[in-house]
């Protein structure tokens, strides 16, 4: 980046005590974007090569920490994976995996912990009575089924 740019980029943003708040152009995310090297890039990103002097390492993530998109502090800003990203964030998957037991109240772990290929949980237990009511047996078909299940 030219200095021309850096003086640009230094304009686009207010700081304060905690967030700094990206003042100009934002997607619809929230996110800042800023044109330089003949591209938009997000300004968070540009924010974190500024400050560190390094490139983010293909395919990892600038994570908020404050959670606010609009922020470029780089004091807010971590590069993390994808997946890490994700699970910090305030979403679906987030927070199931904080989940720690069923909806019925059975403990995710253990030997009551089942992990799908794509790496969905599920309650032993619940799985084995869903699979008895399915046989119309209810409860009473025998546990030793559930290892199988």
């Amino acid at each position: 980046m030219t200095i021309t740019d850096v003086e640009r980029f230094a304009s686009k943003f207010k700081t304060s005590k905690n967030c700094w708040e990206w003042t100009k152009g934002k997607n619809s995310h929230g996110y800042g974007g800023f044109y330089a090297e003949g591209k938009m890039n997000h300004a968070h990103r540009v924010m974190y090569r500024l400050v560190t002097g390094k490139e983010i390492p293909k395919g990892m993530h600038t994570d908020h920490l404050c959670r606010n998109t609009a922020c470029v502090n780089p004091d807010h800003l971590e590069v993390v994976t994808h997946r890490e990203n994700i699970l910090r964030g305030n979403n679906i998957a987030s927070t199931n995996s904080r989940k720690i037991h069923c909806p019925l109240g059975h403990e995710y772990s253990g030997d009551n912990l089942y992990t799908d290929k794509v790496g969905r949980r599920y309650c032993k237990t619940c799985r084995h009575n869903r699979y008895c009511d399915y046989r119309g047996k209810g409860e009473c078909c025998s546990l030793e089924l559930l290892a199988q299940i």
